[in-house]
This record gives C-alpha cells, sequence and structure tokens, in this order.
C-alpha cells in the first residue's frame, strides 16, 4: 500500500513539473525561468537547494556516529553559504544580467578563465547528484521491501526527474519546489512530533545527549584539530558559493532585494529544518536502540527509513516518505539542471557563434540528457556515503572557482592572470596533497588548495602582468553593462 501512494505522489509531482514545462519558451525561461519568480518561489527554491538526501539522510547518520563537529560542513557550512551568498554576492551578480556563473568568469578573467571554471563547477555536480540519484534507489527498495532494487530504484529516480527537467527547466523546478516545500516542512514536523511523543517528550531526548558529548562543537585547542574544523567548514560554506545551482536562484528573482534577502531567508530556514532530521534520527537511539546498532554496522543512512516503517503508523509513514522523496527529488533536478546549462551555455556556444537561441535551447536539454548518464555511472560505480559524495563534491569548486569569483566583485586589481594562477595553484596543491601527501595531511587537501588559490590570485594579479587586462571591465559589470542577450530580450 505504501509503495502505491508513493507512486502516486512521484507521478502526480511529475505531471506538476511538465505543466510548468509550458512556460518555458526561450532559453532565460529555462535557465533563470525569465527572471520573474517573486519572493516566496524564490525563497522555496533557495531552501531547496540544500535539502535533499543528505539533509534527511546523511547528516542525521553522521550525528548518530559522531557529533555537531562532525556535521559542521552541512548543515552549518551550506547554511551559511546561502546567507552570505544573499548578503555579499546576490545583489552585484544579479546586477549584471547573467546566464549562468560561467558567465561571470568570462567577461571579467577571458574565456580560458571561463572554461576552467565552468568545467571545474559541472565535474562538481557528480558527487552532488550522484548523491541525490542513490538516495532515490534506496527509498524505492525501502518502501517496495526490496521488489524494486537499489539499482533499478536509481534508474527510475533518475529518469522521471531528467522528464521533467528536460522540457521545463528553471520553471519547472521552482513551481514543483514550492509544492515540495510544503510537503517536506508539514512532513517532518508531523514526524518529529510522533517520535518526540515515542521517545517520552523532547526533554527526554535531550537529556542524555549532552553526557554523549551529542553537542561538542568547538574544536580542541590543538592546531591540527582546529584546521581541519575550519576546512570541513569552508569546503560547503565558501565551496559552494560559486555554483550554477545557486547562482540560478538568485538570477531568477524578480528584483535585486529580492535575490538578496530570499537567499538569507532561505538559507535561515535550511538551517532550522535540518535540525528536525537529525533529532528525528537521534530520537531512534532511544526508541529502537538494537534496530540503530545494528544499521550502524551495515548502513546507517537507513535508521530513519527503518524507525518510520518499523515503529509508525501508516499516515506518518506516507508523510516521511512523502518528504523524502520531495526533498531529494526538489535537490536533484536543481543540480542535474544547473551543469547542463553551464556547459551548454559556457562550454558549447562559444564553439558553435551560429547557435539561434532556440537552438541553444535544445542542447541544454541533450546536454542534460547526457549529464543524467554519467551521473548514473558515476553512482552506480561509487562506494562513497550520501554525506561524503556531498562534502567532496565541493573541494573542486573551492579550490579553483571561489577565489576568482570572490576577488573578482571585489578586488578591482584582480587580473585575468591573476585568476589563472589562482586556479592553476589552487587545483594543483589540492591535487598534490591528495595523490602525493600523507594519507592524514596536517593540512586538508581542499584547505591546502584554497590557500594556495588565494595566493595565486594576490601574486598573480601585482606582479608585471603578460596576459592582456582592462581594469575597467570591473567597474562596467557592477554598473550592468555587458549584459547578457538572452536576459536583455527577456527584459
Amino acid at each position: 500500500m505504501l509503495l502505491w501512494f508513493v507512486i502516486a505522489y512521484w507521478v502526480i509531482s511529475v505531471a506538476i513539473g511538465l505543466w510548468a514545462a509550458l512556460r518555458v519558451k526561450n532559453t532565460a525561461d529555462f535557465a533563470v525561468a525569465g527572471r520573474q519568480l517573486p519572493f516566496y518561489m524564490v525563497t522555496v527554491t533557495v531552501f531547496a537547494t540544500w535539502f535533499g538526501s543528505e539533509a534527511v539522510l546523511g547528516i542525521p547518520a553522521t550525528f548518530i556516529d559522531g557529533n555537531l563537529r562532525d556535521i559542521v560542513a552541512d548543515p552549518f557550512g551550506s547554511a551559511m553559504c546561502l546567507i552570505l551568498v544573499g548578503l555579499f554576492f546576490a545583489a552585484p551578480l544579479y546586477r549584471m544580467k547573467l546566464l549562468t556563473i560561467g558567465d561571470f568568469y568570462k567577461r571579467r578573467y577571458g574565456r580560458k578563465v571561463e572554461v576552467l571554471t565552468s568545467l571545474a563547477i559541472v565535474i562538481s555536480y557528480l558527487g552532488w547528484v550522484g548523491a541525490q540519484i542513490t538516495a532515490l534507489g534506496l527509498v524505492f527498495n525501502v518502501v517496495s521491501n526490496d521488489a524494486i532494487s537499489i539499482e533499478m530504484g536509481m534508474w527510475i529516480g533518475a529518469v522521471t526527474i531528467l522528464i521533467y527537467t528536460f522540457f521545463g527547466g528553471m520553471w519547472a523546478i521552482a513551481i514543483t519546489d514550492l509544492v515540495q516545500m510544503v510537503v517536506i516542512v508539514f512532513g517532518l514536523l508531523y514526524i518529529g512530533g510522533e517520535v518526540s511523543s515515542m521517545a517520552g517528550g523532547l526533554n527526554n531526548v535531550a537529556e542524555p545527549a549532552p553526557a554523549a558529548a551529542k553537542f561538542a562543537f568547538c574544536p580542541r585547542l590543538d592546531l591540527k584539530e582546529l584546521i581541519a574544523f575550519t576546512a570541513a567548514a569552508c569546503t560547503m560554506m565558501l565551496g559552494s558559493i560559486p555554483q550554477q545551482d545557486v547562482f540560478q536562484r538568485v538570477q531568477s528573482a524578480k528584483s535585486e532585494r529580492i535575490a538578496v534577502w530570499a537567499s538569507v531567508l532561505g538559507g535561515s530556514l535550511y538551517f532550522v529544518f535540518a535540525f528536525i532530521p537529525l533529532f528525528i534520527g537521534y530520537s531512534a537511539t532511544l526508541i529502537a536502540p538494537e534496530m540503530v546498532q545494528e544499521l550502524m554496522k551495515s548502513d546507517s543512512q537507513m535508521i530513519l527509513p527503518q524507525l518510520v516503517l518499523q515503529h509508525m503508523p501508516f499516515l506518518a509513514q506516507v508523510l516521511f516518505f512523502g518528504a523524502l522523496l520531495s526533498a531529494i527529488k526538489g535537490c536533484a533536478s536543481a543540480t542535474l539542471l544547473a551543469p547542463s546549462v553551464s556547459f551548454s551555455e559556457n562550454i558549447l556556444k562559444p564553439m558553435l557563434p551560429k547557435l539561434t537561441d532556440k537552438q541553444l535551447l535544445l542542447m541544454m536539454r541533450m546536454v542534460t540528457l547526457v549529464f543524467t548518464g554519467f551521473v548514473m555511472i558515476y553512482a552506480l560505480n561509487t562506494e562513497a556515503t550520501i554525506f561524503g559524495m556531498v562534502e567532496s563534491a565541493y573541494q573542486v569548486t573551492l579550490v579553483s572557482a571561489f577565489v576568482p569569483l570572490a576577488f573578482g566583485v571585489y578586488w578591482r586589481r584582480a587580473t585575468n592572470q591573476g585568476a589563472l594562477v589562482s586556479i592553476a595553484a589552487g587545483v594543483s596543491v589540492w591535487l598534490g596533497t591528495i595523490f602525493l601527501g600523507p594519507e592524514d595531511p596536517f593540512i586538508p587537501a581542499q584547505f591546502a588548495g584554497l590557500l594556495a588559490s588565494l595566493a595565486g590570485m594576490i601574486i598573480g594579479s601585482l606582479v608585471p602582468q603578460y596576459a592582456p587586462h582592462n581594469h575597467a571591465i570591473h567597474d562596467e559589470l557592477h554598473r550592468g553593462e555587458h549584459a547578457h542577450e538572452a536576459l536583455s530580450k527577456a527584459e
């Protein structure tokens, strides 16, 4: 019976996405919803940016096995990322009228930087989307009582998400996110209430937590631990800022003010609601300690689903898996669209200068199809956990794209040469530490790469310049000049 409810919900949500596809007339509609989204819809889509499988399955599993310090990357870092985007990046980037984040690198630094950063961004999405597809496989496997294998569930999830993303783009994502957020919020609040009652109340759940050091957050006063803690926080907090899915939400807003405050509110809401699955997961250690111990040895990501299936009424099961599917689907569709748009606009389009807008729209859709194939190959062959896939995904953009973005927006003296040196230094040090360094380096690879990227930008921009650069471009971009032709037509 539960499986049929899940199938019905899945079909309805896909149908909503296909209905939204009727709004897509050009690339601006497909990529950024024509820059027409109101405040509440931008807030919802920003919230859905991170609220995927890792929030419901990955983070609770990591927390149960550790403490708050172990989840500093997510939700702490990821929520802070969205807030930082709103406070420091949303306004200037919105004013620039760009279709992709890659367009910023192209206009600020030139074609070489555009290609390098766009490739890094696209590659980073393999882990993120792979995590969502893996989670979908787990859900379909669980609700079907093993009748649907994990692999088959992954294929079902990937194909259905592909269908409405392929046709509807950002419009479909925004409208389905709105519906899905309602399901997520009410579903998780209801489950949280049920779990609280079963565990004897909120105080009963929280009481043993301090003794088990579950609330431990700050690292010990040890240099290596402090660096590791900072590195983990920075991975999501800074590495996620130069991401196309975050950028798309900012650019989809009706106005600059909406872009700013919807991002701040969406990030804040994510931080608050991310703790509900944590509460549910930790409550499981009191409600079903033997089940938790067994799953910790095999697959800790299944603690919440099995708790709901084994110990809760049917209505709670329907609401939980509805909320879980909503979270995964909202996150997966956006992160499937983002790299496809970025690759089409910033890698392929310059190679085909005579493309019409309709031809570019078709190309974006075909790239979405191809990228889905690569994601499936990755997801079917990786042994990483959902939380691990998500956290590792953003190391790529942390070491290659964050510094050129931040300095490009706020430092007028940042040059094309500086950006190239920054990317080369960041990626080289990061990969060098991973493949040539010790198993447990004093400075984690991604943090070493970030520091190298920072040094590369400053040194590369201040030494004599061998690559041509126009400092006036910085001011022109901030004034909103060089607007993307698709957005100019849309407005």
